[in-house]
């Protein structure tokens, strides 16, 4: 038996013995993301490219879950780790079934480019949606539950993770080809790296993928200080361009001036795998002494590695025996619903919600929003093989005993529906039905034609994202004069970003994101009683654009909850549930680090909630406000109490000076405990404060 086909070594001996029996004209091609079969040493083709963000993406039927931003608001990181792992599951199962048949196309493989761990800094950014918000240990935390979910913890990886886009990335998509991101020591160290490190770390990420942008003025996908900072973290996995960013260093960066010198400054600085075409010149730079035949032969090394890793060159693993029907199963569908459920954020409720079904006869629902699939997709999304609209799943709940009735009411962007017609020619209807309902439910908001990665979106004028905080002009005039009926109203806001729907007449306000394929039976369990919401934003929702920073300011001064309090709408962690959660009895256990809180339903309506810890160190290092380190989900029936424990890591007690360097933080810290931050505006809002306590290491 070949070495490399003999699992008695390691995966490492064995992926040497490969490379090293290629030639090296075979080794070259492997080193793009469309890696061709080499017949003779056994090697089947393989595609790189797989997207597994919320679920297995592009390549047909999968269970599609919440966006990752409203799996993020969930602030449940064991059941994002199960979400995770029925993504690798199904892009196991489906690629079992694929490669039997031959098919080894590019989004078939078990390489998934998933999580993306950039930081959501600006609510302008069109690819917010695509992250777990704007709190580095949020996104710590959710980032390795996920990772390890993909990858399990077996001998072999049921599928592998990857940390995009590392690092300091999150627009503006038009420049991205050309931006130079700068941040300082302190601001990457304390925002932008945490996440990237513990996934290496931590979960152990396989694979890493640079941004398209430069970093202080290095390419990210060859970045000696980014390329260090993994050697410094002792990262075993591969690194993979963006999509054609290699061919940014010449044609957008100027930092070379040919494809033959860009290829070989990308290998030379550890760039294993090219999404692109640009390695096809590393040939040439081999030829030209600009890369040597060691350096390719390490990459490929590492590539095969990977593969070995996933079992793809073994007779039999645990894997191959997953069959295509778990794909997008009813055990998996039941998982996206409950997702769905914990994901909605309640911003806003006057005593409309949950609706009773026994006082009403009619609801209207309204807007472009209600009746549409791409309201519960997101981007980078599977095909569900039965999603539920909102206008569906309020039907199909409200039975035959409610009428429900459906306008359009306004284009999602334009300003008319029929294009033939005149401006505003969905209102009268919309008018119409409001006046006949007992209750309006206004479904509005964007979804990612509008807001999402350049190229993907059809608001070409700024590349995905977002000029304002506005919902479409057309939709404005929906919601100003719907709501001027005084009809009890509903807002159901569909979108992945911070937005502000001016809406302060509506009884009630929902951020349902992109929900998954059952978004529409979610927000109807929410809406009618049978679930009370329990999300929280993972992000900052602003008032205005206009007092946010330069969208290309990298500086956190003034942005997210850690460095700002004013210009705010609805803060970092708040959400209310149908219920009344108090959190007492706030005790730190020095010696186990464990916060102790007691937590009690006062209120009579059986709810999830999250308590959410934040500490507060003296030192001049400090961020300006709290910052969260512990979070913990927990059901309460009504009336119930119980006590909670939650674990602080010793990051928590860490400050970053100015220099980018984690020091101690001191010996005097507060610490705070609710179900939001500790902040006048979510104590306004929740009518809660949380409770305190200092703390002398």
């Amino acid at each position: 038996m070949e070495k490399y086909l003999d699992p008695n070594y390691s995966f490492q001996e064995r992926a040497e013995d490969l490379a090293d029996k290629m030639t090296f004209e075979e080794q070259v091609p492997q080193l793009s993301y469309g890696a061709p079969a080499i017949d003779r040493l056994g090697v089947p083709a393989y595609n790189w490219w797989n997207e597994g963000l919320h679920g297995v993406a592009r390549s047909g039927t999968a269970t599609m879950f919440p966006q990752a931003i409203g799996l993020a608001a969930m602030f449940d990181d064991a059941l994002l780790g199960k979400v995770a792992r029925i993504i690798g599951t199904e892009a196991r199962a489906k690629y079992n079934a694929s490669s039997k048949k031959g098919d080894r196309d590019i989004y078939k493989g078990l390489t998934l480019w998933s999580p993306n761990i950039n930081i959501f800094r600006d609510p302008r950014w069109g690819r917010g949606h695509e992250t777990y918000g704007e709190d580095p240990y949020l996104t710590t935390r959710l980032g390795v539950s996920f990772v390890k979910g993909l990858q399990g913890d077996g001998k072999y990886m049921l599928s592998a993770g990857c940390a995009k886009h590392f690092a300091a990335h999150s627009g503006p998509e038009a420049l991205r080809h050309e931006f130079n991101t700068i941040a300082s020591k302190k601001d990457l160290a304390e925002t932008y790296l945490p996440a990237f490190e513990a996934l290496v770390k931590e979960a152990k990420v396989e694979g890493v993928m640079g941004a398209y942008t430069r970093l202080n003025g290095e390419p990210t996908c060859a970045s000696s200080f980014l390329m260090g900072k993994l050697k410094e973290w002792g990262f075993d996995g591969y690194f993979v361009s963006d999509c054609w960013a290699i061919r940014d260093f010449h044609e957008s960066h100027h930092v070379t001036k040919t494809p033959t010198e860009s290829a070989a400054m990308a290998l030379n600085a550890g760039c294993d795998l090219n999404c692109g075409c640009t390695y096809i010149h590393a040939i040439e730079a081999e030829q030209e002494g600009l890369v040597s035949k060691e350096t390719i032969r390490n990459a490929v090394v590492r590539l095969m590695r990977t593969r070995m890793r996933l079992g793809l060159f073994e007779e039999h693993t645990e894997f191959d025996d997953i069959p295509y029907d778990v794909v997008a199963c009813d055990e998996h569908r039941k998982v996206s619903l409950e997702c769905a459920e914990k994901s909605m954020v309640l911003l806003k409720n006057d005593g409309l919600l949950p609706l009773k079904k026994d006082e009403i006869k009619s609801i209207a629902v309204i807007g472009p929003n209600s009746d549409s699939i791409d309201a519960l997709r997101g981007n980078y999304y599977g095909t569900s093989r039965a999603p539920k609209t909102f206008l569906e799943g309020i039907t199909e709940e409200a039975g035959s005993d409610i009428r429900v009735y459906y306008a359009e009411g306004a284009h999602l962007s334009n300003d008319r529906i029929q294009p033939l017609a005149m401006a505003e020619d969905g209102i009268a209807e919309a008018l119409i039905l409001a006046q006949m309902s007992d209750v309006v439910v206004l479904c509005v908001g964007l979804d990612a034609t509008l807001e999402g990665e350049q190229g993907d979106t059809g608001n070409a004028f700024d590349s995905g994202d977002k000029r304002d905080l506005l919902l479409p002009l057309g939709q404005r005039v929906l919601l100003e004069k719907v709501l001027a009926l005084g009809k009890p109203t509903v807002v159901v806001l569909a979108a992945g970003s911070s937005i502000n729907p001016l809406c302060d007449k509506a009884d009630a306000l929902i951020q349902a994101w992109y929900p998954g394929e059952l978004g529409g039976v979610a927000m109807a369990n929410i809406l009618f009683g049978k679930v009370s919401p329990s999300g929280k934003l993972p992000l900052t929702f602003y008032e205005t654009v206009e007092k946010i920073p330069a969208f290309d300011d990298y500086s956190m001064k003034d942005r997210t909850y850690r460095y700002t309090r004013d210009n705010i709408l609805y803060p970092f962690g708040y959400g209310l549930t149908y219920s009344k959660v108090v959190v007492s009895d706030c005790i730190f256990d020095i010696e186990e680090k464990k916060m102790r809180v007691t937590v009690k339903n006062a209120g009579d309506t059986d709810t999830e909630d999250v308590v959410q810890i934040y500490i507060q160190s003296k030192s001049k290092d400090a961020t300006p406000f709290p910052k969260l380190c512990g979070f913990k989900r927990v059901a309460l029936a009504a009336g119930s109490e119980e006590e909670v424990q939650i674990s602080i890591g010793d990051s928590a007690f860490t400050v970053v000076n100015d220099e980018g360097e984690v020091i101690d933080g001191g010996s005097e810290f507060v610490f705070y405990a609710g179900t939001s931050q500790p902040d006048p505006l979510s104590e306004s809002l929740t009518g809660i404060p949380c409770v305190s306590v200092s703390v002398v290491k």
